[in-house]
């Protein structure tokens, strides 16, 4: 039975880890050169001098003590779906998430900078995030789950992948070794177009498994949204044109997912 209580908890964790992330991402790429005055895309705090690296510092400590009193407090009131077992995974699983979020760029060796980033957001924002959510309403996992994921995962890393495009010229001068910068960017736009390709497709397979009706495929019309973001991206040629559709995808996957739920609930 749906719990709105574990629902809201789930949503005020997940932006905790969002934020602890970004701080983070912010404190790391200004410790190791990867922010410097030429970057594009939205400024950063540390790098602009907006705050200094003490107080953002303190940032992360207050959000990643957020983070872990929102999600402890979510676990106990799922205690009753998931069992003491179930909890004690999960809560495993968040202090990994808690340590990947800060290990991403601010730690000496920061795997973010070793082309482990796309698997991050994949596991964490993907099979994590739904499976995670999934299970504590429900107290079940099953293999079909994996579906959408994965296609949850793929979208996210497109988010990402956009970024680290964005930033190849700024990125390789900092030796941040992204998946992007090894593809080179023609490869990394064609690796673009596969993962949304791949996410939509994991989203409809689910839908199919499911034997759903006519009307669950509706939710399908959203992704021409996806079409044209990966259009976009393939014709840019300079970052500063590209920027524009790492925005727009963020915007396109919360509009197809919430129609993918949507679908789920109303037939």
């Amino acid at each position: 039975m749906f719990n709105p209580v574990i629902s809201v908890l789930t949503f005020v964790t997940a932006i905790c880890l969002q934020i602890l992330s970004n701080l983070a991402n912010d404190y790391g790429d200004a410790k190791h050169g990867a922010d410097n005055p030429e970057r594009l895309g939205p400024k950063r705090m540390v790098q602009s001098g907006m705050i200094s690296s003490g107080q953002i510092k303190v940032g992360i400590i207050i959000f990643m003590l957020l983070s872990l009193l929102s999600g402890c407090t979510l676990l106990i009131i799922s205690t009753k779906n998931i069992g003491y077992t179930g909890s004690m995974g999960l809560f495993l699983l968040g202090i990994l998430a808690i340590a990947a979020a800060i290990a991403y760029t601010a730690t000496k060796k920061p795997y973010g900078y070793r082309a482990l980033g796309d698997v991050s957001v994949f596991i964490f924002f993907g099979l994590l995030a739904v499976a995670g959510s999934y299970y504590l309403q429900t107290g079940n996992l099953t293999p079909h789950l994996l579906l959408p994921a994965a296609g949850m995962g793929l979208l996210s890393t497109g988010v990402l992948n956009i970024n680290n495009i964005r930033d190849l010229e700024a990125d390789e001068r900092a030796n941040k070794r992204t998946i992007a910068l090894h593809l080179g960017i023609r490869n990394a736009k064609l690796y673009h177009w596969l993962l949304l390709i791949l996410g939509l497709a994991c989203f409809a397979y689910y839908m199919y498994q499911k034997n759903a009706s006519v009307y669950q495929y509706l939710f399908l019309i959203p992704g021409i949204l996806f079409i044209i973001n990966g259009l976009g991206v393939q014709k840019s040629h300079h970052p500063q044109e590209i920027n524009p559709y790492l925005k727009q995808l963020v915007i396109s996957t919360l509009i197809f997912t919430i129609s993918f739920g949507l679908g789920l609930i109303l037939f």
